[in-house]
């Protein structure tokens, strides 16, 4: 069985036209995860960026079931490879359980996303909103 996430459930507003998780066989998959804060502005520095990015992207494996601890794979995308250290200082304080990674420097529509990130993950809490 396959099931979502809405934007609804985050209480946030969203692009219509993708989940923000689909859950299906006991892995969650996310969609990316931009370093927004909690008005939906991105901030101008790439540590404050990936700090938001993976706070919003918790807030999505929480809502389905799931944790940071149970992430498999975290697919990170970086606008400029010059970011790597500053990205990989916030990312080992998060990811403590050293998933599987790739990063990719990538041109984003819009100039100021500096990292985006989305993950593959586990999920055992069968209560969760999903």
């Amino acid at each position: 069985m396959i099931s979502k996430v809405s934007w609804e459930d985050l209480s946030k507003k969203g692009n219509k036209l993708l989940s923000p998780s689909v859950k299906s066989n006991g892995h969650v998959f996310t969609s990316g995860c931009l370093g927004t804060d909690a008005e939906g502005n991105l901030p101008e520095s790439v540590t404050e960026q990936t700090e938001n990015a993976i706070e919003n992207l918790k807030e999505v494996l929480e809502a389905s079931g799931s944790s940071l601890d149970k992430v498999l794979k975290v697919l990170l995308f970086v606008a400029d490879g010059k970011y790597a250290a500053e990205v990989n200082e916030v990312y080992k304080k998060y990811f403590t359980s050293q998933p599987a990674r790739s990063c990719v420097v990538v041109g984003f529509p819009n100039k100021a996303v500096k990292v985006e990130l989305e993950c593959i993950a586990e999920y055992l809490d069968l209560s969760a909103k999903l």
